[in-house]
């Protein structure tokens, strides 16, 4: 799969295997009451179509977040890809402050989806993936356990 101009930046890749269908997590990854389930509560807002914004707010301790950027693309049941910026003190609302989430759902065997959730993130508050199990991150277990419900 090519990943375009952001090819180059550095690549956290969390994988989870679920007992599910493609349908189902796709409306978890879609639909925003799913999205609020897994998600910190965010309310996302978008029309999922290439070169919309996409936007996710979260209210915590009487306090709005947001998060914003644009959708690349977007293949049903198979993928999801967007822009997006979350503002932190000193960075500015720039091209290069923008990370790149995508999200790859593969059949595997009867009944399991893969799940892969890859960001590629070149910005300097950028994080880096520690190793473990990915399927222990509170907020893919809450992904995981909402799609095999």
């Amino acid at each position: 799969m090519m990943w375009g101009v952001y090819a180059n930046m550095p690549t956290n890749i969390s994988t989870i295997h679920a007992r599910s269908t493609i349908q189902k997590v796709w409306d978890a990854l879609t639909q925003p009451e799913q999205v609020k389930k897994w998600q910190y509560g965010s309310d996302v807002i978008t029309d999922w179509k290439p070169g919309s914004e996409v936007r996710f707010r979260t209210v915590w301790e009487g306090k709005v977040f947001e998060q914003w950027g644009k959708i690349q693309d977007v293949i049903p049941g198979k993928l999801i890809r967007y822009s997006l910026f979350a503002p932190n003190p000193g960075l500015d609302d720039l091209p290069e402050n923008y990370f790149m989430m995508s999200y790859v759902l593969t059949p595997e065997s009867e009944g399991v989806v893969k799940l892969e959730i890859i960001q590629e993130d070149n910005r300097p508050t950028s994080g880096h993936h520690e190793e473990g199990n990915d399927e222990e991150n509170p907020v893919l277990l809450a992904l995981k356990n909402l799609v095999e419900e």
